[in-house]
């Protein structure tokens, strides 16, 4: 069995983050998507059971996509569960940057550590979870960039009513 693991932050899951599982889903025969704790992203808005949780229903429609948790090394990670590739989603050159370093620290610690950059689709390349938070802290309408499961939630975590500059 081919397995891969898409990790992140998820801080929370934006339909970009679900086509970059979908189309992993149909790579390969297993995808672990895995909320992982990265010390540079502190401040999490939510929990990492409700991201677990958000991830799950998001993917409900895909059948061999599962979702673990983890705070050690990526590497060590596939390690434990015989994975055979990172899949990660790409917007810009800058991801790029980061993201093959990343991949070429993995494969240093882990032989194994294949990764697999999957480029985001044209209307999804300004999409982050910050872009989402943001927008969703203003009162905005984020259906366009959550899944419908989710976005209530996210909605009513981040809406602050009446919120102006003056209150900033």
């Amino acid at each position: 069995m081919r397995i891969a693991v898409c990790p992140g932050s998820f801080d929370p899951v934006t339909l970009g983050h679900i086509d970059i599982i979908d189309r992993a889903a149909r790579l390969f025969d297993k995808v672990i998507v895995l909320v992982s704790f990265n010390p540079n992203k502190q401040n999490a808005v939510f929990s990492v059971k409700e991201r677990m949780e958000m991830i799950i229903e998001s993917t409900a429609h895909l059948d061999n996509v599962v979702v673990d948790c983890y705070s050690g090394l990526l590497a060590d990670y596939l390690k434990q569960t015989g994975a055979v590739a990172i899949v990660k989603g790409l917007r810009a050159v800058s991801d790029f940057e980061y993201e093959f370093q990343m991949a070429l620290a993995n494969k240093k610690l882990y032989d194994g550590a294949e990764t697999v950059f999957l480029t985001t689709t044209g209307e999804n390349m300004f999409l982050s979870s910050s872009v989402v938070k943001e927008i969703a802290s203003f009162g905005g309408d984020i259906t366009d960039f959550v899944s419908p499961a989710i976005k209530d939630r996210i909605f009513d975590r981040l809406c602050v009513p009446g919120k102006s500059d003056a209150d900033i």
